[in-house]
């Protein structure tokens, strides 16, 4: 009797996005970010309020984020008012300014106890790592973003890289300096990266009473 040969089954696999929400991240709200901001100054978490107010104002890809070094930030006991980096992403030079309270909450954080022989700004707490990895960054935002209520899963790190892009571009409509401070090598990345063009229709509609 002939053997048959059946059809090999591939076992159905979850869905990798099954249950999340996928998709461009949205950027928090100026009164979100001060929201944050608040709750970590109440527990006095200077490690994470200087990484959320870093993090705010360089608009950097947490993979650069996360290796800043105290030279990169700090000169001679005086935080840098503006920093330049290279992009690990695009081996290209990007600079970005720092706030007085960011400045404020940097120096708070290099001179505590915690920093003592440091090299890299946001150290790790395990042993064999310098520096805090991208997945930790990422736990710590979504931490941040639940703390104040919002639902963790319509943020991620891109919301903070986001942020202040975005509110720079809702004030100016400057999309030439956004590009710049983002890193973008081309405009057309700066448009999708905001998506501009859908918040430029909507508020355009919203205007329009018919």
């Amino acid at each position: 009797m002939p053997r048959v040969q059946l059809p090999a089954v591939t076992p159905k696999r979850k869905a990798w996005n099954k249950g999340r929400i996928v998709g461009q991240k949205r950027p928090l709200l100026p009164k979100q970010v001060w929201a944050i901001r608040a709750r970590l100054e109440l527990a006095n978490n200077l490690r994470d309020l200087a990484l959320f107010n870093v993090t705010i104002d360089s608009k950097l890809r947490g993979c650069d984020l996360v290796r800043l070094s105290v030279v990169d930030l700090v000169k001679v006991d005086r935080v840098r008012e503006r920093v330049s980096v290279i992009q690990s992403k695009t081996k290209r030079p990007v600079q970005f300014e720092l706030t007085e309270n960011t400045r404020e909450t940097v120096l708070a954080w290099v001179k505590s106890p915690e920093m003592l022989a440091c090299s890299f700004m946001f150290p790790s707490r395990f042993h064999d790592r310098p520096h805090i990895s991208t997945r930790q960054y990422g736990r710590l935002v979504h931490e941040w973003v639940s703390s104040i209520g919002l639902e963790s899963t319509g943020y991620g790190t891109h919301s903070l890289r986001r942020t202040k892009a975005a509110e720079i571009y809702r004030k100016t409509g400057n999309l030439r300096a956004v590009q710049l401070l983002l890193g973008h090598t081309k405009v057309d990345s700066t448009v999708r990266y905001l998506g501009v063009e859908l918040e430029d229709a909507l508020s355009i509609a919203e205007n329009i009473d018919l």
